[in-house]
């Protein structure tokens, strides 16, 4: 069974940054693609970025292209994504989920809780 958690979100002021980490343990990440998503209140969840297990080619949503940088470190076990130029349109739950078949699968098959990020001022 894999198990997801993430950690690093906290408050930061618009124009700050952040960098998430997602630890896996239980399994390798080295056969699944890892995806990162959010969840602000009263929203859905989306998907706001992926990195391929193959090639390690990466995903983003037009809303984080060119602030957002997803990576992975196979022998931490480990996934990050690094937040430049939040914006108050950010504050979220932020959730990373792994799965073996696709960056574009209806639902990911693990997912972590999810940890807390809020741009405010």
């Amino acid at each position: 069974q894999l198990q997801l958690v993430e950690s690093g979100g906290g408050l930061v002021q618009p124009g700050g940054s952040l960098r998430l980490s997602c630890e896996a343990s239980g399994y390798t990440l080295d056969y699944y693609h890892i995806a990162w998503f959010r969840q602000a209140p009263g929203k859905e969840r989306e998907m706001i970025s992926c990195i391929s297990k193959n090639d390690g080619s990466t995903y983003y949503t037009n809303s984080v292209k060119g602030r957002f940088t997803i990576s992975r470190d196979n022998a931490k076990n480990s996934a990050y994504l690094q937040m430049n130029s939040l914006k108050s349109e950010d504050t979220a739950n932020y959730i990373c989920a792994a799965d073996r078949s696709s960056c574009f699968v209806p639902s990911f098959r693990y997912a972590g809780q999810g940890t807390q990020v809020t741009v405010s001022s």
